[in-house]
């Protein structure tokens, strides 16, 4: 468990530590405020002009502030341990979004698949920084962790409302078979270097594999629940 790791409790602290640990904490920060701001620009605000009905538009524009406000709070906590800024934008650093934001967003379908699967690797993300050795991005992670599950929830709330008609039921469907595939690649490579020594450190808990594998098990659960199938994925996506 990570909570066996010793703490380092505020950013002053952080100073202190081995260059190893700063550069672990610092890349993960970095991917947070990077792709937090890419996903509120590509998927949650486009999707306000998709949205159906007034209800779904002040929704998505409540899932569009809070994923904006996720990428200003690991902004912030950057600043604070001195990662330079131009490093947490996606125009201005070296480093890419994920390439689950290549997808192309064009119906509110698939908007409601994004939030019911995609948002759901993000709680998990989140969940294995809960009890994190560094205690400011602990703390940030459960800041955040009731808004990621309201984003998820929304998916499938309004997936639920796509059910209703044959027609639409059908769209979000094929939206799930479009969406899913992209999503596993999310939790990064199998056997990873970064994330053995995020776990030597305490920083994260599980192996990339593991929490992928939690992931497909938790989506399929989702699918079950709306009476939705999930498209196979191929086995080396899996392992």
């Amino acid at each position: 468990m990570a909570d066996a790791y010793p703490q380092v409790k505020t950013t002053q602290d952080f100073a202190q530590q081995s260059p190893e640990y700063r550069n672990s904490i610092e890349k993960l920060v970095v991917s947070h405020a990077i792709n937090e701001l890419q996903g509120a620009r590509v998927f949650d605000e486009p999707a306000v002009a998709l949205a159906p009905h007034p209800y779904a538009k002040w929704l998505t524009c409540r899932v569009a502030m809070e994923e904006y406000g996720h990428h200003c709070k690991f902004f912030d906590l950057g600043r604070q341990i001195g990662i330079d800024e131009d490093r947490m934008l996606p125009e201005k650093t070296a480093k890419k979004p994920l390439s689950m934001f290549d997808f192309p967003l064009t119906t509110w379908e698939e908007f409601v698949a994004i939030k019911a699967f995609g948002d759901l690797a993000e709680i998990l993300q989140v969940e294995d920084l809960l009890h994190c050795s560094f205690l400011p991005l602990r703390n940030l992670a459960r800041s955040t962790m009731p808004e990621e599950k309201f984003h998820h929830d929304f998916g499938m709330q309004f997936g639920r409302e796509l059910l209703k008609d044959p027609e639409s039921k059908a769209r979000f469907q094929a939206a799930v078979n479009r969406v899913f595939p992209v999503v596993p690649a999310f939790f990064g490579a199998s056997r990873s270097k970064n994330n053995a020594i995020f776990r030597e450190f305490g920083i994260k808990l599980r192996t990339n594999e593991d929490m992928r594998a939690d992931y497909v098990a938790r989506a399929s659960a989702a699918a079950a629940d709306l009476g939705l199938t999930l498209p196979e994925l191929p086995a080396e996506m899996l392992h």
